[in-house]
């Protein structure tokens, strides 16, 4: 029995989604805007010239990018004889972590997400007052849309002076807790956001994120590596449940497990990019027969994406693109590996917020005559044709591209 390794770039858009307008997303192109600002000399942090994406471009990104909107990302350079392309479409009503990946996995979301509003405060009283109680203080700390970076150094001399969580929003429908690791005490943290959210997704609320912080008001405040995200379940079985269910092994790495609440997996690895990549390689070499390995590298999003770093983005890019180059060799006959994304997050576009955009479907099955041109696709096709890669009965609504 062969494998199946998805990898899923966080945030890595590929603009043109045709409900765009609708989010206040007409005209995101992630990728296309970062090449455009590497080819005008405006992404020069750390790296210099044109993106350069070659193997990427051997899967067919360059003409994904060309269907999607149009632009021209770089040289197309030569395709691999074994490579697939397309882009994918979302039909789930939000641009978010879980709405993605869920639907990647076969089950687009059925109801419409709540979302706190822009507003000073952003959550409601009762909702204040329960988490107050749930914390044990007397008040909250933040109460409104933020960046997790900023609002950590604009409250967290507050917080180590009277013990409140910082709670914040974005427009995503997401409630995220942030605290200091020594101070508050980073047990008491999870247990806070576990106890919270049966209360928020009581309310549609996707995601409860932990946001532990060290530092000084002096010396400044940095996030943690010990992020916790609580997702609400899946409406119905996934791709990982449909490959568990049939007596195979899911391996989840970086925060899959989270999103899917861990349902349908067999082990979990965390850290950063850097380390999940590493775990991605080792994978690579050990994976059972028949087993799904499904990979999240969130950086792109969390470091760069929500930060508008650019240059930061597109070095992460172009990091990646070598790292998949090593993949692709060490790939046994057979495999198969997928490179998609889960929604934009433009680092040219205003605002700091995840970006409606069609997603890259980028694909090899080793050693076999490649597909071409797979045109647009729905996300689920993702996790329906995983499923008749591996075997494995799907139960979703996408329909094979294999």
């Amino acid at each position: 029995m062969t494998r199946a390794f998805l990898v899923v770039l966080d945030s890595v858009g590929c603009g043109g989604a045709p409900d765009a307008a609708d989010f206040g997303d007409a005209g995101a192109d992630t990728l296309g805007h970062i090449a455009r600002a590497c080819a005008e000399g405006r992404a020069e942090d750390g790296r210099r010239g044109p993106l350069q994406l070659p193997v990427l471009a051997s899967l067919g990104l360059g003409q994904v990018m060309a269907a999607s909107t149009g632009a021209v990302l770089g040289d197309t350079g030569a395709l691999r004889s074994d490579a697939f392309y397309g882009a994918g479409e979302e039909v789930s009503k939000g641009k978010d972590t879980p709405s993605g990946h869920w639907e990647l996995a076969g089950v687009p979301v059925p109801w419409d997400w709540h979302y706190f509003p822009d507003t000073n405060p952003s959550f409601p009283a009762d909702l204040t007052a329960r988490i107050c109680d749930l914390a044990g203080t007397d008040g909250i700390l933040g109460n409104r849309h933020a960046s997790g970076t900023v609002i950590i150094a604009e409250e967290g001399a507050a917080h180590l002076r009277t013990g409140w969580p910082i709670c914040y929003t974005s427009a995503d429908s997401v409630f995220q807790i942030a605290a200091h690791e020594e101070h508050f005490g980073l047990d008491r943290l999870l247990d806070l956001c576990r106890a919270a959210a049966p209360i928020l997704h009581e309310m549609r609320v996707g995601r409860v994120i932990a946001r532990p912080f060290v530092g000084t008001p002096e010396d400044g405040f940095t996030r943690t590596a010990n992020r916790r995200d609580f997702a609400v379940a899946t409406p119905a079985p996934t791709l990982c449940d449909w490959v568990q269910r049939a007596g195979r092994k899911v391996h989840a790495i970086g925060k899959i497990k989270d999103i899917f609440s861990g349902q349908g997996i067999d082990d979990v690895v965390k850290g950063p990019d850097a380390d999940l990549m590493t775990a991605l390689h080792r994978a690579l070499e050990q994976a059972e027969p028949g087993s799904l390995t499904f990979t999240n590298l969130v950086e792109f999003d969390s470091l760069y994406g929500h930060r508008r770093d650019v240059s930061g983005y597109a070095r992460a890019l172009e990091w990646v693109d070598a790292e998949i180059g090593r993949l692709l060799q060490a790939l046994p006959e057979g495999d198969l590996l997928l490179v998609t994304a889960d929604h934009g997050n433009d680092p040219t576009w205003r605002g700091t917020d995840h970006t409606r955009e069609r997603v890259p479907i980028l694909g090899c099955l080793k050693g076999q005559a490649g597909r071409g041109d797979l045109g647009f696709r729905a996300f689920a096709d993702v996790g329906v044709s995983v499923a008749a890669h591996l075997g494995v009965p799907p139960q979703g609504p996408g329909r094979s591209f294999l």
